[in-house]
């Protein structure tokens, strides 16, 4: 009878682990899944920055230090390897456009061409999936980071190598509230 009793036990056990560790497989395939949808907007933005110097930079041959600035972030960008590296590259590539946004305001016949509209507006609509898949994919790595420190599963997560993921971190002054002066 003793030996029964036990031996459920360690059939619960066991059965609680394999459903720890299921769990551990679940977030950590969920914040994968997150991390190629923000490489797939990612890929999608890096793809529209040509264009859209291409179609600049006629009108602005002053400003070509401003073009490189763009092009070089997007190089780096496109080179980066791993969330702390690409969240720092795609950074600067976004300080490097708002840049070139704020140039093409100063041409009036710039801003109303309708490729540079038209590329702007899909920069900006691009820029909003980036926006939701970085959230969807900090949030999915806050659950992982949860369920690797949290005991009892900090215990199986340990034992079978699973790790906490980074997250995919804005700079300090884009959190900034921007002042808004009505005057």
């Amino acid at each position: 009878m003793g030996s029964i009793i036990v031996l459920i036990i360690l059939v619960i056990v066991a059965l609680y682990v394999v459903g720890l560790y299921n769990s551990l497989v679940r977030l950590r395939n969920q914040v994968r899944n997150a991390w190629a949808q923000i490489d797939v907007q990612l890929k999608r933005r890096h793809d529209l920055i040509p264009n859209l110097v291409e179609v600049v930079k006629d009108y602005m041959s002053y400003e070509q230090e401003t073009l490189q600035k763009v092009i070089q972030a997007r190089n780096m960008a496109m080179s980066a390897q791993g969330v702390a590296d690409t969240s720092k590259a795609e950074n600067i590539l976004t300080g490097a456009l708002k840049s070139l946004f704020a140039l093409v305001e100063s041409y009036p016949d710039l801003k109303a061409n309708q490729n540079v509209m038209k590329l702007q507006e899909e920069l900006t609509s691009t820029e909003n999936k980036i926006a939701f898949a970085r959230q969807y994919y900090n949030d999915s790595a806050m659950r992982q980071n949860n369920r690797t420190q949290m005991f009892p599963s900090n215990i199986i997560a340990n034992s079978f190598g699973f790790k906490q993921e980074q997250y995919f971190e804005v700079p300090e002054e884009d959190k900034a509230v921007p002042k808004v002066d009505l005057r």
